[in-house]
């Protein structure tokens, strides 16, 4: 199946990645639209609002990049006067768990699109 491209699904997000933008626009628009909210058309696609970020994990992503991948000792050694090894790690954990960045074989870090 996967010759015939099938992909793996494992969360709603895998799903909501592959609809057309048009789709997920006319989708986040109906939700809105129920909750009592006006569209805003340079809002970008999502149906559930971005969490608050804690000050080291906001440190933490400002260095990642999403089309480029950054190996754990590069981001400790770019964050090493700022915070702790154990900030960044928790950090990074966090964002990997809400979604915001993806970890890749090898301990290396993206930003999640």
């Amino acid at each position: 199946m996967i010759k015939q491209g099938a992909k793996l699904v494992a969360t709603w997000e895998d799903v909501w990645e592959d609809l057309p933008s048009q789709v997920r626009r006319q989708l986040e628009d109906e939700a809105q639209v129920e909750s009592g909210h006006e569209s805003k058309s340079d809002a970008p696609a999502s149906l559930l609002p971005d969490p608050v970020l804690r000050p080291q994990e906001s440190i933490v992503l400002e260095v990642l990049r999403a089309d480029e991948s950054l190996q754990i000792d590069e981001i400790l050694e770019s964050l090493e006067s700022q915070l702790t090894s154990a900030e960044v790690f928790t950090a990074l954990f966090e964002l990997e768990m809400a979604g915001r960045i993806r970890q890749l074989p090898g301990k290396n870090y993206v930003r999640a699109l």
